[in-house]
Formats: C-alpha cells, structure tokens, sequence
C-alpha cells in the first residue's frame, strides 16, 4: 500500500515519546513545543531510509510547509538519503527556506555531496550569502564537512571569516568551523586567531571549542589560551 502524507505524520506519532519531546523541545529554543512530536533520531533515520525511495516520499518532500519539528527532521533524512545530486539540489533548494533550528540544519547531509565537490563549491558560496539564517549556517557547515582537508584552500577561511552577523546561530557554526580548522589545518587557521580576525565573541567561541577538543595537542590548547580576550 503506498503510504501518503497523513500516514507518514500517523507513523511519526507512533513511534513518539513524550519524555524525549520535552527533553529536546528545551534543546530547541526557535521551534514551539507543540511542534515537537517526539521521536529520536535512530528512528527517524530508520523510517527515512525504509520510504526515501517510494511515491509517498517524494510526496511528502514537496508538502512543504511541514507542521512538525520531526517532518522537517525526516524530510532531512530522507533528503539524505538521495544518490542523485542533480535531484537531491533541487529538493534541498525547496526544503532550506523552511529550516527553522538548527538540529535539522546540522543534521541535513547528503551522502552524495562527497562525489560533487566541484559542483558543491559554487552552490555553498551561495548559501553563505543567503539572509537566511539557517541557509547560511548551512553553508558554512558544508564547507566545514568537506573542504578542510584534502580539498581545503586557504581563501575558504577569509569566506567565514567574512560574513558578519548578530544572528547566534551563524556566530555559532563560524566558531565550530574555525575549531575544526585549526584541528586541521592549523598552521593556516592560527593567524585569524591570533590577529583577532573574528568577532570577539566568536574568537572567544572558538578557543573554547578547540581547547576541548581531542584533536588539538596540549600545546597548542596553552598557545590558544594566550589569545582568549
């Protein structure tokens, strides 16, 4: 039986959990609580990969606006899932606009973008100029997911360093790019630390986040801690 919209909606409210829908709804302070179904994250992935690839999925993919915190965070699953670019850029363009937190942001990631970098590159310098919040932070994100390491060049540093915002979100996603920037490529990243090229609360941001991560050595934590304003 194929399974429309209102099935897929009925499927998500039986596998909710009212404990765990309390518990995230304070994790997610620009989505309404009553939005917030319930379900977790296996789940959702699971039911994502079981219809990602029948009629009613790509129904549900063009039924946009979602009503429910979980739709949107499925319908990122499902998007996920999606081998072809072309088809999966298309879909993404639609959904972006409607992205209101930033789980469903973060969590958007499909397995595709790894095989199109060079496609990829072009579509995320657009992101990043959107005055969407969470297109923006998409962006920074993707760029952060796959161009600081084999692909890196350091041009893409002064790209987030440039975008000024008081949008916490962004300032946020800025902070964790540059961490994982100086995880990775450090020698290039230390400089815009050291100059104070980022937003001071960013700065800030970012030696915390380094500081606790496990890929950056102890002496380079102590140098970082030196620059903190």
């Amino acid at each position: 039986m194929t399974i429309d919209r209102i099935d897929i909606t009925a499927q998500l409210f039986a596998l909710q959990d009212q404990a765990y829908a309390d518990f995230q709804s304070k994790l997610l302070p620009t989505v309404k609580r009553e939005t917030v179904i319930g379900v977790r994250t296996p789940d959702l992935r699971k039911m994502a990969k079981q219809i990602c690839k029948t009629p009613a999925a790509q129904e549900f993919l063009h039924s946009l606006p979602h009503r429910y915190f979980d739709e949107n965070q499925l319908h990122a699953f499902i998007l996920s899932e999606e081998k072809n670019f072309n088809t999966c850029i298309a879909n993404l363009e639609k959904f972006l606009p409607y992205v209101d937190n930033w789980a469903t942001c973060d969590q958007l990631s499909p397995s595709c973008f790894k095989r199109h970098t060079t496609e990829l590159l072009p579509l995320i310098r657009k992101w990043m100029r959107s005055k969407h919040t969470y297109t923006k932070r998409f962006g920074i994100g993707t760029l952060m997911r796959y161009f600081l390491d084999e692909a890196f060049r350091p041009e893409y540093l002064e790209w987030v360093t440039s975008i000024k915002s008081d949008e916490y979100y962004i300032r946020m996603m800025q902070a964790w790019f540059f961490a994982t920037a100086l995880a990775k490529q450090w020698d290039a990243t230390l400089p815009y630390i050291e100059q104070h090229r980022l937003e001071k609360d960013t700065h800030n941001k970012t030696i915390r986040k380094a500081v606790e991560s496990y890929r950056i050595t102890p002496e380079q934590k102590q140098l970082l801690k030196t620059f903190r304003q």
